[in-house]
């Protein structure tokens, strides 16, 4: 059960930080100011923080006509939520 918890607390931390990252590059964009790297965005979102890029690519529209976003997006979504449901079935 504890285990259980600290994955999805990891996940959604670095969730949290992926979207603050995603909304900080849209606003330096914006303002022409230093963006963060793409390989930054794009390894927290693949990281865990694949529901965080999501979001931020979504609310600040953001990064959404690039195909490498999109898909690294889906595909750490998709290992993140079977990571959870096995820790889910194995640990519960």
């Amino acid at each position: 059960m504890t285990l259980f918890i600290i994955l999805c607390a990891v996940i959604g931390a670095i969730s949290l930080i992926t979207f603050i990252f995603y909304g900080a590059d849209k606003r330096a964009a914006i303002k022409g100011a230093w963006r963060t790297p793409e390989r930054v965005l794009l390894s927290l979102s693949f990281f865990g923080g694949a529901v965080g890029g999501i979001l931020g690519m979504s609310l600040f529209r953001h990064k959404t006509k690039k195909p490498l976003f999109i898909a690294v997006n889906a595909i750490g979504l998709i290992w993140q939520a079977i990571a959870v449901a096995a820790a889910a079935f194995y640990l519960l």
